[in-house]
């Protein structure tokens, strides 16, 4: 920290901008960032920030995406990181370095082990992407304690109640974040940055603040250090790294940071030829944002550590038919291809931010954690917005006027969805369980609503919630395509404009659902990036949405990411478990013994779950993905085979290495193919309120083969492990019990999937269907 402060107050004493650079650790290679950062300090660097790769950041820009694409592959890991800063101190590096990066990684690894290495290491702080200070109470605790600093980052809309939080603990400096600033070659300023500036110097105490927005001159440099005690330049430097002929990367941008300061610190000078030293030890996960044009922050693809990354294609993934074995099928065309690389950085994410006037909110008006489970791991561009959308949500539930509307659309929704007993799956049952067991199976059919599964209830209160927010776009993800089809139902319904981001992978086996999206209306952008699929989609919405906060919601399809989400879309998804108290109390005249719902992110879980969550004797039993099984690393199981982490701004369960990088995932259905859950059903887990079971692909194909065949019903895949876990459940209950299955979406979507995976798995479950 003191090194930090001095750095600056040096800078200041010979009146000039202190420069902030940023690197990528593992960038071109591991061996190679000790010397670039001995690098920038002989060119002049003042503080140095070093990013630590993530698989999956929520802000992240072209530039620095690709430097930690590539230092993932190269296998970095946070003890790499930590061994390139002591590497470097070794070698005469005097500069002060903060690790920049999402919290996840951090968590994995231990916050205060990471201060201890940390220290000893040579790092003095830390800049947290996505831990602002409401989440990082008790890391803020451990940075003093060990003398580090923790650095804020304050956004161009930041409100002046959170901008007086933000500058009064900031102990070293204030990393601004903008693209208010240069406006063309010439270096001449807009007027949004010295305004920001005047803003931020309002409450800072004499703090000083350095701005980061995409600074790439020397001109730039000079105009902005005008305004701002330092200057931060990323995205810059990871160019010259990649332009720079293999060996010379260190040498090269000495030379651009020596062009911005035009001072030399000659000790430890790379045109010397005292080049940094060889080291490759360990490895990290983390990640890095610097504002700028071209999008800082850092975005990266998962992949196993020294494994090479995958390809992508630049093809547009719908230019073949969905099954090659069924020509007839058709090709299907998406709008856009998204390859993760094209979207805003940070900075782009915080000059978007528009939230008129937030200093009203209350801070939490409605609990935003499940036991420890929730929160908001976001960045500073997301903080205002999310607090005038629970301002907005609270305000709806709370109108009866709100609820009167939505209901009035049930005769659309196909609402109330109806309930009956499944007679001869029950049959079915007890011919193989014990004598007097196997309870009575109910069905609650969601797959008779509009757009045919449960995900309209929730585009219909959230579009409902949109408009009263005054928001004219609607943007979404989506992994089976119900959610986007439900999404593009409603913004059709409404005349509202809707971009649906779906992985590539699953745009190819979901193919009808795309076209389904197209016929409504909607523009569908297949995600290349990652593992393409619904994490995927997942970040590229979040990415996009901060893009255009102002007149754009997300209506985010699960019972995910930051609050007030999965408290929206479980509030709106309860109308299930509503449903089946009435109807089950109308049929039977009591509580049902069970309710089941498979489970991928959750939002037909808990809606079923919820409205039962205080009744003691009702069972809650949800069904993963067990993939090829939960002792393999081909699954989607987050609750029974994960750990708690950070993913998409929520603090929940993960299927994560032991580094923190989120791992791939697997599941014959595209609905339940990701890698994190709702955080309330992380909450019932941990107090054993639900029990959570993983049912395999083959399974989930006995689930759907049964249904099809004994009810002429053919389920979703997704809710076919739901059929297969309330089969396993029953034969071990009595004759006289009941049990309810969420029967969540309908298989049409699926069949040409089924089709295909058939002679693959058909043999394994005796199931054979040619003729």
């Amino acid at each position: 920290m003191e090194g930090i402060k001095k750095a600056f107050a040096r800078a200041k004493s010979e009146s000039r901008p202190a420069l902030v650079t940023y690197t990528t650790a593992g960038y071109p290679t591991i061996a190679e960032t000790p010397a670039v950062l001995l690098a920038m300090e002989a060119g002049g660097a003042d503080v140095i920030e070093l990013g630590t790769p993530f698989t999956d950041p929520i802000a992240d820009g072209p530039t620095i995406q690709g430097a930690n694409t590539q230092a993932l592959a190269n296998g970095t890991t946070t003890t790499n990181c930590l061994n390139i800063v002591r590497d470097a101190r070794k070698q005469g590096l005097r500069a002060p370095v903060l690790l920049m990066g999402y919290y996840n990684p951090l968590m994995a690894y231990g916050e205060e082990r990471m201060l201890q290495d940390a220290k000893k290491a040579g790092v003095n702080g830390f800049i947290m992407v996505d831990l602002p200070p409401e989440e990082a109470v008790r890391f803020r605790q451990h940075c003093i304690n060990y003398g580090l600093s923790y650095v804020p980052l304050i956004a161009p809309a930041t409100s002046e109640k959170r901008m007086k939080t933000l500058c009064g603990i900031a102990d070293s400096f204030i990393y601004v974040v903008s693209r208010m600033g240069v406006t063309g070659a010439t270096g001449a300023l807009s007027t949004g940055l010295p305004a920001l500036l005047e803003r931020v110097h309002k409450y800072s105490g004499g703090v000083p603040a350095a701005v980061g927005f995409g600074v790439s001159t020397r001109e730039h440099f000079v105009e902005v250090g005008k305004v701002s005690e330092g200057v931060v330049i990323g995205s810059q430097i990871i160019t010259t790294l990649r332009q720079a002929n293999a060996g010379e990367g260190a040498k090269a941008v000495e030379e651009y940071c020596y062009g911005i300061t035009q001072r030399r610190n000659p000790q430890v000078s790379q045109v010397d030829g005292q080049n940094g030293s060889d080291s490759t030890n360990g490895g990290m996960s983390g990640i890095s944002t610097d504002a700028n044009p071209g999008g800082d922050g850092s975005g990266w693809i998962s992949h196993a550590h020294g494994e090479a990354p995958k390809d992508i294609s630049t093809a547009d993934p719908t230019k073949q038919p969905a099954s090659e074995s069924d020509p007839t099928n058709g090709t299907v065309h998406v709008d856009a291809v998204s390859h993760g690389t094209d979207g805003p950085g940070l900075a782009d994410q915080l000059e978007a931010l528009n939230t008129g006037d937030p200093d009203e909110t209350d801070p939490e008006l409605m609990p935003s954690r499940f036991g420890e489970f929730g929160g908001q791991y976001v960045p500073e561009s997301l903080m205002d917005c999310l607090a005038e959308l629970e301002k907005g949500f609270d305000d709806a539930r709370n109108d009866p006027a709100f609820w009167e509307e939505f209901r009035s659309y049930y005769p659309y929704m196909s609402r109330p969805s109806s309930l009956h007993r499944a007679d001869r799956l029950t049959e079915h049952v007890r011919k193989d369980a014990k004598p007097g067991m196997g309870a009575n199976i109910y069905l609650k059919r969601e797959d008779l609503n509009h757009t045919g599964s449960h995900k309209i209830n929730n585009a219909i209160g959230q579009i409902l919630l949109a408009r009263r927010l005054g928001k004219t776009e609607i943007i979404a993800e989506t992994g089976a395509g119900q959610h986007g089809v439900a999404t593009a139902t409603v913004c059709a319904r409404f005349g509202l404009k809707c971009t649906v981001f779906m992985g590539a992978e699953d745009v190819r086996r979901q193919s009808l659902n795309v076209f389904r999206m197209k016929l409504l209306g909607a523009s569908v952008v297949a995600v290349e990036a990652g593992s393409r699929t619904l994490r995927d989609a997942v970040n590229e919405a979040l990415r996009k949405w901060v893009e255009r906060l102002d007149t754009t919601h997300y209506i985010i399809g699960s019972a995910i990411g930051p609050h007030p989400f999965p408290t929206i879309v479980r509030t709106f998804q309860s109308v299930i478990g509503n449903e089946t108290k009435e109807q089950m109390l109308e049929l039977t005249g009591r509580l049902p013994d069970a309710v089941i719902a498979c489970v991928g992110g959750g939002s037909n879980a808990a809606g079923m779950f919820a409205p039962f969550a205080n009744d003691a004797s009702v069972k809650l039993l949800g069904v993963e993905a067990g993939g090829d099984g939960v002792d393999t690393a081909r699954h989607s199981a987050t609750l029974s085979g994960g750990k708690p982490g950070v993913l998409h701004g929520v603090r929940t369960y993960v299927l994560q290495s032991a580094e923190g990088q989120i791992t791939d995932t697997h599941s014959v259905s595209a609905g339940l193919d990701y890698p994190g859950v709702g955080p309330e059903l992380s909450g019932w887990k941990d107090s054993e309120r639900a029990k959570f079971v993983a049912a395999t692909d083959s399974e989930a194909f006995i689930g759907f083969r049964i249904l099809s065949e004994l009810e002429g019903i053919i389920p979703a895949l997704e809710t076919s492990h739901a059929v297969f876990g309330a089969m396993e459940l029953a034969k071990t209950m009595k004759e006289s019990e009941n049990i309810v299955i969420c029967l969540s979406g309908r298989g049409d979507k699926d069949v040409q999937s089924v089709a295909e995976e058939l002679p693959t798995i058909g043999p394994k479950i005796g199931w054979d269907l040619r003729f």
